[in-house]
């Protein structure tokens, strides 16, 4: 539920949401779904979190956060961390949840709804603090893929649960040959 006259902010895990979007089949249009949520309400900021390999020649990502950047959305990155497992398989960590969490509870005073795309179960916490301060909090994600990408707890504490599977003809379009956006080690949340 969204009224036309709240402040509204964006907070986007791109990494999960990318992940998301993946595992019901489609891309997301960012265009589209910042056109979708000022519909909504009152766009305050609409922030997008990644991780970025510093290291290579060229990151899949870097026109994505490029293209962001210069259409409105306000962009958090840091260098994903490298390394190699047990295995001997090359892996890449980048979590944003500490930024994210920060960026929110200082915006949270001048918000009155706070929209996170994001499954992961560690943001629960946050989602209660920014309840106590009167922000009214939507959380999208699915339970439509195989695992849910939303964790239990976080749907059951958001004040709404946006199915982004509904939001598929609003916001997406379909998956490109080469996939724009890796996705860095995503923890469910669960």
């Amino acid at each position: 539920m969204f009224y036309k006259d709240e402040r509204l902010a964006l907070f986007i895990d791109g990494s999960n949401l990318y992940a998301a979007a993946k595992a019901l089949g489609f891309d997301i249009d960012y265009k589209l779904l910042r056109q979708e949520f000022a519909r909504r309400g009152k766009m305050v900021r609409a922030f997008y979190y990644t991780a970025l390999l510093e290291n290579d020649e060229y990151s899949p990502i870097r026109p994505l956060v490029d293209w962001l950047h210069y259409n409105g959305f306000t962009m958090v990155t840091k260098p994903a961390k490298e390394y190699t497992d047990s295995q001997g398989r090359r892996k890449v960590k980048g979590n944003m949840d500490i930024e994210l969490t920060v960026d929110a509870m200082e915006l949270a005073p001048r918000v009155d709804h706070i929209v996170l795309f994001s499954g992961d179960g560690d943001f629960r916490p946050l989602v209660e603090s920014l309840q106590r301060q009167g922000v009214r909090v939507s959380v999208v994600s699915t339970i439509r893929s195989q695992p849910p990408m939303i964790a239990d707890e976080l749907r059951r504490q958001a004040d709404n649960f946006i199915e982004l599977d509904e939001l598929r003809d609003v916001i997406g379009r379909p998956p490109r040959e080469t996939p724009v956006e890796r996705p860095f080690e995503v923890a469910s949340g669960k």
